[in-house]
Protein backbone atom coordinates (compact mmCIF):
# COMPACT_ATOMS: atom_id res chain seq x y z
CA UNK A 1 0.00 0.00 0.00
CA UNK A 2 1.45 3.27 -1.08
CA UNK A 3 2.24 5.34 1.75
CA UNK A 4 1.31 9.24 2.14
CA UNK A 5 3.30 11.84 3.81
CA UNK A 6 2.62 15.32 4.78
CA UNK A 7 5.29 17.94 4.72
CA UNK A 8 5.18 21.20 5.83
CA UNK A 9 7.49 23.96 4.70
CA UNK A 10 7.85 22.73 1.14
CA UNK A 11 8.48 25.49 -0.79
CA UNK A 12 12.46 25.30 -0.93
CA UNK A 13 15.65 23.24 1.56
CA UNK A 14 14.91 20.55 3.55
CA UNK A 15 10.95 20.51 3.10
CA UNK A 16 12.09 20.51 -1.20
CA UNK A 17 14.47 18.01 -0.44
CA UNK A 18 12.50 15.74 1.70
CA UNK A 19 9.50 15.77 -0.94
CA UNK A 20 11.28 15.03 -4.00
CA UNK A 21 13.68 12.47 -2.22
CA UNK A 22 10.47 10.72 -0.96
CA UNK A 23 8.79 10.97 -3.89
CA UNK A 24 11.29 9.45 -5.94
CA UNK A 25 10.59 6.44 -2.67
CA UNK A 26 7.24 5.67 -4.15
CA UNK A 27 5.53 8.00 -2.03
CA UNK A 28 2.38 9.50 -2.03
CA UNK A 29 3.65 13.21 -0.59
CA UNK A 30 1.46 16.29 0.46
CA UNK A 31 3.65 19.28 0.04
CA UNK A 32 2.01 22.72 2.11
CA UNK A 33 3.05 25.60 1.30
CA UNK A 34 2.08 28.88 2.19
CA UNK A 35 2.07 31.23 -0.42
CA UNK A 36 -0.53 30.35 -3.55
CA UNK A 37 2.20 30.29 -6.09
CA UNK A 38 4.26 27.77 -4.28
CA UNK A 39 1.42 25.72 -3.85
CA UNK A 40 0.97 25.84 -7.77
CA UNK A 41 4.56 25.07 -8.20
CA UNK A 42 4.48 21.71 -6.26
CA UNK A 43 1.64 20.41 -7.62
CA UNK A 44 3.40 21.29 -11.54
CA UNK A 45 6.32 19.18 -9.73
CA UNK A 46 4.16 16.31 -8.80
CA UNK A 47 3.46 16.64 -5.57
CA UNK A 48 -0.17 17.47 -3.98
CA UNK A 49 0.03 20.97 -3.38
CA UNK A 50 -1.98 22.33 -0.07
CA UNK A 51 -1.97 25.91 1.33
CA UNK A 52 -0.78 26.07 4.95
CA UNK A 53 -0.10 29.53 6.88
CA UNK A 54 0.93 28.06 10.61
CA UNK A 55 0.60 31.27 12.22
CA UNK A 56 -3.24 31.61 11.04
CA UNK A 57 -5.55 29.13 13.04
CA UNK A 58 -7.96 28.82 9.89
CA UNK A 59 -5.74 28.23 7.42
CA UNK A 60 -4.46 25.41 9.71
CA UNK A 61 -7.85 23.80 9.93
CA UNK A 62 -8.50 23.93 6.33
CA UNK A 63 -5.18 22.66 5.61
CA UNK A 64 -6.03 19.79 7.72
CA UNK A 65 -9.45 19.23 6.64
CA UNK A 66 -8.00 18.83 2.84
CA UNK A 67 -5.22 16.32 4.07
CA UNK A 68 -7.82 14.46 5.91
CA UNK A 69 -10.37 14.30 2.91
CA UNK A 70 -7.22 13.51 0.25
CA UNK A 71 -6.30 10.65 2.92
CA UNK A 72 -9.56 9.18 3.35
CA UNK A 73 -8.80 9.49 7.03
CA UNK A 74 -5.60 7.19 7.47
CA UNK A 75 -2.06 9.08 7.08
CA UNK A 76 1.09 7.12 7.59
CA UNK A 77 3.63 10.28 8.20
CA UNK A 78 3.63 13.63 9.32
CA UNK A 79 6.80 16.08 8.46
CA UNK A 80 6.53 19.17 10.98
CA UNK A 81 9.13 21.14 9.05
CA UNK A 82 7.78 24.15 8.19
CA UNK A 83 9.04 27.71 10.69
CA UNK A 84 11.22 30.64 10.73
CA UNK A 85 13.46 32.57 12.70
CA UNK A 86 12.82 35.84 14.54
CA UNK A 87 16.57 36.88 15.15
CA UNK A 88 18.33 40.21 17.21
CA UNK A 89 18.84 40.62 20.59
CA UNK A 90 15.85 39.49 23.04
CA UNK A 91 15.41 43.16 23.86
CA UNK A 92 14.95 44.27 20.37
CA UNK A 93 12.04 41.48 19.84
CA UNK A 94 8.69 42.63 20.87
CA UNK A 95 5.88 40.67 22.37
CA UNK A 96 4.14 40.58 19.18
CA UNK A 97 7.18 38.99 17.49
CA UNK A 98 7.68 36.70 19.97
CA UNK A 99 4.01 35.54 19.75
CA UNK A 100 4.29 35.11 16.04
CA UNK A 101 7.65 33.03 16.53
CA UNK A 102 6.03 30.63 18.65
CA UNK A 103 2.75 30.87 16.56
CA UNK A 104 4.54 29.76 13.45
CA UNK A 105 6.92 27.55 15.10
CA UNK A 106 4.82 25.63 17.77
CA UNK A 107 1.40 26.78 18.41
CA UNK A 108 0.20 25.65 14.59
CA UNK A 109 2.67 22.77 14.67
CA UNK A 110 0.43 21.64 17.75
CA UNK A 111 -2.51 22.09 15.97
CA UNK A 112 -2.18 20.50 13.07
CA UNK A 113 -0.71 17.45 14.51
CA UNK A 114 -3.09 17.44 16.95
CA UNK A 115 -6.26 17.31 13.98
CA UNK A 116 -4.41 14.63 12.00
CA UNK A 117 -3.05 12.45 15.02
CA UNK A 118 -6.44 10.36 14.17
CA UNK A 119 -5.50 9.61 11.25
CA UNK A 120 -1.56 9.11 12.11
CA UNK A 121 -3.38 6.50 14.42
CA UNK A 122 -5.59 4.45 12.02
CA UNK A 123 -2.88 4.01 9.79
CA UNK A 124 -1.26 1.55 12.46
CA UNK A 125 2.54 2.65 12.27
CA UNK A 126 2.38 6.47 11.84
CA UNK A 127 5.39 9.15 11.72
CA UNK A 128 5.67 12.21 12.87
CA UNK A 129 8.80 13.96 12.13
CA UNK A 130 9.63 17.33 13.71
CA UNK A 131 12.64 19.63 12.20
CA UNK A 132 14.30 21.16 15.47
CA UNK A 133 17.62 22.51 15.34
CA UNK A 134 20.80 22.73 17.17
CA UNK A 135 19.50 25.61 18.76
CA UNK A 136 16.44 23.42 20.20
CA UNK A 137 20.44 22.30 22.07
CA UNK A 138 21.97 25.35 23.40
CA UNK A 139 21.11 29.29 22.75
CA UNK A 140 23.33 31.61 21.31
CA UNK A 141 23.32 35.38 21.99
CA UNK A 142 20.94 37.17 19.15
CA UNK A 143 19.01 33.85 18.67
CA UNK A 144 17.07 33.80 22.19
CA UNK A 145 13.51 34.12 20.23
CA UNK A 146 14.44 31.32 17.90
CA UNK A 147 15.85 28.88 19.78
CA UNK A 148 13.11 29.60 22.78
CA UNK A 149 10.58 28.02 20.07
CA UNK A 150 13.32 24.88 19.22
CA UNK A 151 13.68 24.16 23.20
CA UNK A 152 9.70 24.26 23.28
CA UNK A 153 8.97 22.25 20.23
CA UNK A 154 11.49 19.56 21.61
CA UNK A 155 9.61 19.57 25.34
CA UNK A 156 6.69 19.12 22.90
CA UNK A 157 7.57 16.36 21.16
CA UNK A 158 9.13 14.39 24.22
CA UNK A 159 5.71 14.21 25.94
CA UNK A 160 3.74 13.64 22.53
CA UNK A 161 6.43 10.72 21.76
CA UNK A 162 4.82 9.43 25.45
CA UNK A 163 1.49 9.64 24.89
CA UNK A 164 0.79 8.53 21.55
CA UNK A 165 3.60 5.55 21.73
CA UNK A 166 0.75 2.89 22.75
CA UNK A 167 -1.87 4.17 19.75
CA UNK A 168 1.38 2.67 17.87
CA UNK A 169 2.76 6.51 16.79
CA UNK A 170 6.31 7.20 16.64
CA UNK A 171 7.88 10.67 17.07
CA UNK A 172 11.42 11.83 16.33
CA UNK A 173 13.36 14.84 16.06
CA UNK A 174 15.65 16.35 13.54
CA UNK A 175 18.19 18.78 14.96
CA UNK A 176 20.27 20.56 11.66
CA UNK A 177 23.15 22.55 12.52
CA UNK A 178 24.19 25.10 9.58
CA UNK A 179 22.68 23.88 6.73
CA UNK A 180 22.98 26.35 3.15
CA UNK A 181 19.24 26.63 2.87
CA UNK A 182 17.32 30.14 2.07
CA UNK A 183 16.46 30.18 6.05
CA UNK A 184 18.79 32.60 6.90
CA UNK A 185 17.98 34.80 4.16
CA UNK A 186 14.48 35.09 5.09
CA UNK A 187 15.16 35.36 8.82
CA UNK A 188 13.38 38.15 9.99
CA UNK A 189 16.27 41.07 12.08
CA UNK A 190 14.94 42.63 14.90
CA UNK A 191 17.95 44.58 14.52
CA UNK A 192 18.05 45.70 10.89
CA UNK A 193 20.99 47.72 11.16
CA UNK A 194 22.77 45.32 12.94
CA UNK A 195 22.31 41.88 11.80
CA UNK A 196 22.72 38.49 13.29
CA UNK A 197 24.90 36.81 11.16
CA UNK A 198 26.50 32.97 11.27
CA UNK A 199 29.76 33.28 12.56
CA UNK A 200 32.50 32.71 9.90
CA UNK A 201 33.82 28.92 10.94
CA UNK A 202 30.34 27.75 10.67
CA UNK A 203 30.98 27.42 6.99
CA UNK A 204 33.33 25.03 7.21
CA UNK A 205 30.83 22.78 9.04
CA UNK A 206 27.75 23.56 6.58
CA UNK A 207 26.03 20.68 4.55
CA UNK A 208 23.61 20.64 1.98
CA UNK A 209 20.12 19.98 3.08
CA UNK A 210 20.36 16.91 1.30
CA UNK A 211 22.32 15.73 4.58
CA UNK A 212 19.17 15.40 6.49
CA UNK A 213 17.88 12.53 4.23
CA UNK A 214 19.35 9.76 6.01
CA UNK A 215 17.73 10.28 8.94
CA UNK A 216 14.62 11.44 8.18
CA UNK A 217 14.54 8.22 6.20
CA UNK A 218 15.30 6.47 8.98
CA UNK A 219 12.92 7.87 11.06
CA UNK A 220 10.07 7.24 8.69
CA UNK A 221 11.02 3.80 7.98
CA UNK A 222 13.01 1.46 10.57
CA UNK A 223 10.95 -0.08 13.04
CA UNK A 224 12.91 1.36 15.88
CA UNK A 225 13.40 4.94 14.91
CA UNK A 226 15.74 7.23 17.06
CA UNK A 227 13.94 9.73 19.16
CA UNK A 228 16.72 12.64 17.68
CA UNK A 229 18.62 12.69 14.77
CA UNK A 230 21.46 15.27 15.09
CA UNK A 231 22.50 16.30 11.71
CA UNK A 232 25.92 18.42 10.82
CA UNK A 233 29.04 18.19 13.35
CA UNK A 234 28.28 21.05 15.08
CA UNK A 235 25.00 19.87 16.56
CA UNK A 236 26.56 16.38 17.01
CA UNK A 237 29.09 18.43 19.18
CA UNK A 238 26.54 20.96 21.09
CA UNK A 239 24.79 17.60 21.87
CA UNK A 240 27.94 16.05 23.28
CA UNK A 241 29.02 19.15 25.50
CA UNK A 242 25.79 20.14 26.45
CA UNK A 243 25.80 16.49 28.18
CA UNK A 244 29.65 17.04 29.14
CA UNK A 245 30.72 20.45 29.87
CA UNK A 246 29.84 23.20 33.09
CA UNK A 247 27.75 25.37 32.13
CA UNK A 248 29.83 27.81 32.68
CA UNK A 249 32.53 26.69 30.42
CA UNK A 250 29.65 26.54 27.49
CA UNK A 251 28.64 29.24 28.31
CA UNK A 252 32.02 30.91 27.25
CA UNK A 253 32.08 29.27 24.00
CA UNK A 254 28.75 30.43 23.13
CA UNK A 255 29.70 33.99 24.05
CA UNK A 256 31.96 33.65 21.30
CA UNK A 257 30.20 32.43 18.57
Amino acid sequence: MQRTILITGCSSGIGLVAANDLLARGYRVIAACRRAEDVARMEALGFIGVQLDLDDAASVDAAADRVLELTDHRLHALFNNGGFGQYGPLSSVSRQQLEKQFSTNLFGTHQLTMRLLPALQASGNGRIVNTSSVLGLISTPGRGAYAASKWALEAWSDALRLEVRDAGVRVSLIEPGPISTRFTDNVHQGEQDKPVRNPGIAARFTLPPEAILPKLRHALESKHPRLRYPVTLVAWAMSLLKRLLPGWILDRILRSN
